[in-house]
């Protein structure tokens, strides 16, 4: 793991937020990467035309906020050409796992470490920051990001333009239930919005420099104003994430054979077993995923024949 380094905080927020609400509550984060080289359009091009086609993720901007994920309107460019043309595209892009870059992953490891020393840890791994992922969005100007949640903790950073996020607590089942919980996680992502919710939302106004942490499975939305945008959400699983992730996947492929499950913890014993079983099935495919045409198969068999919707031709 990297040492920690003496420098000044990439990251910090107001009125000892990162040591009070860290990491059960959304709150608003300052940050030092706008303008950092690794964020441009023309280097966010580059990583495009690198990265491989399943970690590229593209369509309209002109989305509703409970958008029907089989009814995605798509945009006619390949990955890089939404890049190059994103003030005029009418696209939301997203570019996952960009730590697959030595660069990208030096950069994400330095902000939590900054992170890290802020809450008084010396390493990544001394404050439970393990898996550290990156995914890069380049949004057109009014795009917006349907309501979904993610399956890791997330400092967002707001790097160019203006946008709105808006938070919906975890907690909150009149928002969303288990089941759609369970569902998201593992067909699609998106989840049903009725407006009816906006009242109990919390909502970041974020410019270039600003962002919020996002806890683990709190749902959200977001919408770009009126210039292009540039963002990138900085994740990590911590150990109980994990296992959480694990009992979900495992729980959604019992349900798709008529075996519905109640959500993790209600039944810890048998989460323990389901847990082992799961683990030891997965281990063992996870040497085939090396393979671009064996991930877009095993998705297809695990998750449904809409899992792989983002790989169809531009």
């Amino acid at each position: 793991m990297t040492a920690l380094i003496e420098t000044a905080p990439v990251i910090t927020a107001a009125n000892g937020a990162l040591r009070r609400d860290f990491p059960l509550k959304p709150f608003a984060i300052r940050h030092k990467l706008a303008g950092h080289p690794l964020l441009t359009l023309p280097r966010i091009a580059q990583l495009a035309s690198e990265l491989p086609r399943d970690l590229i993720e593209y369509n309209s901007g002109k989305v509703a906020i409970s958008q029907d994920p089989d009814a995605m309107p798509r945009v006619d460019l390949n990955p890089v050409e939404v890049v190059r043309s994103i003030e005029t595209a009418g696209a939301w892009m997203v570019l996952k796992r960009v730590e697959n870059s030595p660069e990208y992953r030096r950069l994400l490891e330095d902000t939590l470490l900054s992170v890290a020393r802020a809450r008084g840890f010396n390493s990544l791994r001394d404050a439970d920051f393990e898996q550290v992922e990156g995914f890069l969005f380049v949004s057109s100007p009014n795009s917006t990001t349907p309501f979904h949640l993610d399956s890791e903790d997330n400092f967002f950073v707001h790097i160019h333009g203006e946008k709105l996020f808006t938070i919906f607590d975890n907690a909150d089942r009149a928002v969303v239930c288990d089941e759609e919980i369970e569902r998201s996680m593992t067909k699609h992502r998106n989840l049903k919005y009725d407006e009816r919710f906006a009242p109990r939302g919390t909502e970041f106004h974020l410019f270039a420099g600003d962002g919020c942490y996002v806890p683990y499975q709190w749902p959200h939305w977001v919408r770009a104003a009126n210039s292009y945008s540039i963002s990138m959400a900085i994740t990590w699983k911590t150990r109980e994430v994990r296992r959480l992730n694990d009992l979900h996947f495992f729980n959604s492929m019992l349900r798709g054979i008529g075996l519905p499950q109640k959500p993790p913890g209600a039944q810890p014993m048998r989460d323990t077993l389901k847990l082992a079983f799961y683990r030891t099935v997965t281990t063992a495919i996870r040497p085939l995923r090396a393979s671009l045409a064996m991930r877009r198969a095993l998705r297809r068999i695990a998750l449904g024949k809409r899992a792989n919707y983002y790989l169809k031709d531009a």
